[in-house]
């Protein structure tokens, strides 16, 4: 017996037929637009995961062209110093967006972690006064993570009113004057060197390295991303997204406060107010290396080359004299740039989801 489609006539079987193959009927349009639409979502992931990339080659040889000085190895060595603190702080700070966090706190967090190591240490040493700065960083991490979660506080507002009270707590701790720090062993923490390299450098390299392990070869790593991607589907997996995000901004204050012992220790002074801008460079960092605002994916690799992409624009104007106003326009740009893409990237996957 024939069945439906073989009773009909054959002028409306070929008709059929070449309305899904042949660019007849209504279906080849929509089957080109979406190839297009694929196209430029494709060619802006590309961009926000491996712009940083190009945009990074594109500087090196621009300033190695433009200055003799550039590629020596006194200059490169003080470009990883000067990237080591906010390094450090990026770092963590990658696995609270790719969490689906967002931490405005840090440069608090590492002002008050170099004041407490500095009025510590003439009393208990610097290993204890470094450990003690280490845990105000990691317990008000801690604090960030329950506000957001528990709490159910905006991250942007949390960690906002956060670094306020932190701050706040600093220059009542220490009068509103800076903490001199005269111990030998803390000092040489901050002004030794190995292999030409400063130990915060090597620090920075280290924790880089430990949060890259953590980010891409454990289960915290996976639940990171599944937080950050689709926090309900993953409670529905069995994912605890409250306790993930409050790891991650543990970590986040850990690396604030260690990055805040170390850079005391260099210049040998507790400032309350010295990471006041930190925190916008520290997000400007992970944001032009293509870790996505609204969380789920992200790189520390690509954090690493955002970070010194932006000392390298600093030091780059320096080298060539530039007026240093030009540098915020430059840094603006390519922020912007880069959430840019990230936007574009989202719309696009809405609009192919629809």
């Amino acid at each position: 017996m024939k069945s439906s489609r073989d009773r009909r006539p054959k002028e409306d079987q070929r008709a059929s037929d070449t309305s899904y193959s042949d660019g007849g009927g209504d279906r080849a349009p929509q089957t080109l637009g979406g190839g297009r639409e694929r196209l430029v979502r494709e060619a802006s992931r590309r961009a926000r995961e491996y712009g940083i990339v190009f945009a990074f080659a594109a500087i090196v040889i621009v300033l190695s062209v433009t200055s003799h000085v550039f590629l020596t190895t006194r200059n490169v060595a003080n470009i990883l110093n000067e990237s080591a603190p906010v390094g450090i702080m990026a770092a963590a700070g990658t696995l609270v967006f790719i969490a689906g966090g967002f931490d405005l706190s840090v440069g608090a967090i590492y002002g008050i972690a170099g004041v407490v190591a500095g009025l510590l240490v003439p009393h208990y040493g610097p290993e204890v006064a470094s450990l003690a700065a280490l845990a105000v960083g990691t317990g008000f991490g801690i604090v960030n993570g329950l506000l957001t979660t528990v709490g159910r506080i905006n991250a942007f507002i949390a960690t906002l009113s956060t670094g306020v009270i932190i701050t706040g707590i600093a220059l009542a701790l220490t009068g509103g004057l800076l903490v001199t720090i005269t111990n030998g062993t803390l000092l040489f923490v901050g002004g030794g060197r190995f292999f030409g390299l400063t130990i915060l450098t090597w620090v920075w390299i280290g924790f880089s390295g430990l949060c890259f392990l953590v980010l891409n070869f454990s289960v915290l790593g996976r639940y990171m991303f599944a937080a950050g991607g689709n926090a309900e589907a993953a409670r529905i997996a069995g994912v605890n997204v409250a306790l993930v995000r409050s790891i991650a901004f543990g970590l986040s204050g850990f690396a604030a406060g260690l990055a805040g012992v170390l850079a005391a220790s260099q210049v040998a002074l507790g400032d309350p107010n010295s990471g006041s801008t930190i925190p916008l460079t520290v997000i400007e960092a992970i944001v032009i290396g293509g870790t996505s605002l609204f969380g789920g994916e992200g790189a520390i690799w690509r954090t690493v080359l955002g970070v010194v992409l932006l000392t390298l624009i600093v030091n780059g104007f320096d080298l060539l004299d530039i007026n240093p106003v030009y540098q915020e326009v430059a840094q603006g740009l390519i922020v912007l740039a880069a959430v840019g893409a990230d936007a574009w990237t989202r719309a696009g996957t809405r609009r192919s989801a629809w």
